[in-house]
């Protein structure tokens, strides 16, 4: 018997405010818990934006609330894992949205596997990153030392992926002046456009993370639009707060 397609739907959700892609995916998990999704790859951009990780320490925010405010740079405390980090326009989000029960129930490969699919998409362009021991992300070499390219910090619920990674293609790197990055000391943020010296689009990019995280990942990548996930969800949604015929009968007795 012919086993099911392995499927990812491969979502660009454009300019999405921070906590718009937070509520977004916490639909987006609960759909996949329930098995009413398969798993999906979201992409996003965010207008400035600076997240500290549920481990991460509000002393490496280096900003004033009055600065942050006049920089037009907006603040949030998150679930997912990691310190602080910064997120803006020129930025690819990726949020995969997986359940691991069908992969490997393993956070570390899991996290492995999100920093290969990016050293792979480097690779592309001619760029050897790396990682770290003992440092999330990917990173290159520089005249000044090592530089972070990507960050990345997940969240798990029931084995349930949500969160993920953040590459560097066009960024403005003068933010991350705002905050000590992951909360590593003495170490520097950099772009594809830095590292390249030459102009860069997230479409170039984006395709090649797609890619190569269906390969590791093993899915065939399906590209989606937002409005055909969100009305997807909404589907979804409607269904699932649907009384059941049992509670519609029960209700009916209820009135007489």
């Amino acid at each position: 018997m012919k086993q099911p397609e392995k499927i990812c739907w491969q979502v660009n959700a454009g300019l999405l405010p921070y906590a718009a892609a937070c509520a977004l995916q916490h639909h987006l998990v609960e759909a996949r818990k329930a098995g009413a999704i398969p798993d999906i790859l979201l992409f996003c951009e965010h207008p400035h934006v600076i997240t500290l990780g549920r481990n991460g320490n509000r002393k490496n925010l280096r900003a004033s609330d009055h600065l942050l405010s006049q920089m037009n740079v907006t603040f949030h405390e998150t679930n997912r894992g990691g310190d602080i980090t910064y997120h803006g326009p020129g930025q690819i989000v990726g949020y995969p949205i997986l359940d691991l029960t069908e992969h490997r129930r393993d956070v570390r490969w899991y996290v492995q596997q999100l920093e290969e699919t990016m050293i792979r998409a480097s690779a592309d362009f001619g760029i050897t990153a790396a990682r770290v021991t003992d440092r999330h992300g990917i990173w290159v070499q520089s005249p000044a030392g090592e530089e972070k390219l990507a960050a990345l910090g997940v969240h798990l619920s029931r084995w349930v992926t949500s969160h993920g990674f953040a590459y560097n293609v066009a960024t403005d790197l003068r933010y991350f002046d705002l905050i000590v990055p992951c909360g590593i000391a003495g170490k520097r943020a950099t772009s594809l456009e830095r590292v390249l010296d030459r102009a860069v689009r997230a479409d170039e990019v984006q395709p090649k993370l797609a890619a190569h995280f269906g390969e590791l990942f093993e899915r065939n990548m399906i590209p989606i639009t937002h409005a055909e996930l969100e009305e997807k969800l909404q589907h979804y949604v409607q269904h699932a707060l649907a009384p059941r015929p049992s509670e519609v009968l029960e209700l009916k007795g209820s009135m007489a």
